[in-house]
């Protein structure tokens, strides 16, 4: 699946390796966080970053800023809050529209020395059209594979799926559109967000029926999934819902413990996960904590 590119270049130029993977979905290596947006101060989804990405004395963090429009090639203002966040001091604005600026040795080469990337949010085809396929691209992918932390909201966590959800550049009402690729680091996936309060719940139902072997995750705001290899977690003060092929024809399992009903698959075409609650992207099913006994419930 292709996105629609206006340079004829774009099309010729591929300088990323795509390897054989061991994992079904998430990244072999480092780590993803993905938020629904509008993260505000959500602290244990900044702490989760700022951990993931080394620390705040050690971290160097690169802002994308470029679906935003290139009025963000200049405005500080998301570094600013990802300082204020975290207090990591060492943070870069990265920022180009400009397809061969991003395949230039010199572009890139804050990434290099980057332990976490962050993508601001905006319209995720202007990501798109800048960095796919890009030696920005395979940046990325080097950072992801040394360990580090690729983090992205609204916008910016579609862009991290390989499907690219919402990706037309007439508006974020067209589901698929005229931009379909996402950068992939989340393979064989579609990312919604702003889930809830924009009433996205059930857009993602049909298109997974026609495309069963894609995992459709919806976040709503304030809140993430943190991936490592292929568990996600869910961090914030609300939802994430999960849209598997089975869940959605009603053929998934369904567990009984201590007396309540665990739904893999569940009534409807999707299911929510809360805060704490990990899954099985490999296996598509929820993963179970044990339970705890009541003397350390006590405690």
């Amino acid at each position: 699946m292709l996105a629609v590119i206006g340079s004829a270049s774009f099309a010729q130029q591929s300088p990323i390796t795509v390897k054989n993977s061991s994992t079904k979905h998430g990244p072999e290596k480092g780590s993803l966080i993905i938020i629904g947006g509008n993260a505000g101060s959500q602290r244990d989804i900044w702490d989760k970053f700022t951990e993931l990405a080394g620390g705040k004395d050690k971290a160097a963090i690169v802002v994308v800023t470029t679906a935003s429009g290139d009025s963000a090639a200049f405005d500080k203002k998301d570094v600013d809050e990802i300082r204020k966040q975290t207090g990591i001091k060492n943070v870069t604005l990265l920022h180009t529209s400009d397809f061969k600026e991003a395949n230039s040795e010199k572009f890139i080469a804050p990434i290099k020395n980057a332990t976490g990337v962050y993508f601001v949010g905006g319209r995720q085809w202007r990501i798109a059209d800048s960095y796919l396929n890009t030696l920005t691209h395979q940046a990325f992918i080097d950072l992801l594979n040394r360990g580090g932390v690729i983090a992205g909201s609204s916008a910016g966590a579609s862009i991290l799926g390989s499907f690219l959800w919402r990706g037309d550049t007439k508006g974020a009402q067209i589901e698929v559109g005229d931009h379909t690729q996402g950068l992939g680091f989340l393979k064989n996936s579609a990312i919604d967000q702003h889930l809830l309060v924009r009433n996205r719940e059930f857009a993602l139902v049909d298109f997974i029926k026609k495309a069963p072997q894609l995992i459709g995750i919806g976040l709503n705001e304030a809140t993430a999934v943190v991936v490592q290899r292929d568990t996600l977690q869910v961090i914030g003060k609300s939802f994430v819902a999960i849209y598997d092929y089975n869940t959605i024809i009603n053929n998934g399992e369904k567990h009984v413990i201590n007396g309540r009903e665990d739904y893999t698959a569940s009534n409807g075409p999707f299911f929510f996960l809360s805060e704490g609650q990990k899954y099985d992207l490999a296996k598509r099913q929820v993963i179970k904590e044990p339970a705890k006994s009541s003397a350390s419930i006590s405690k």
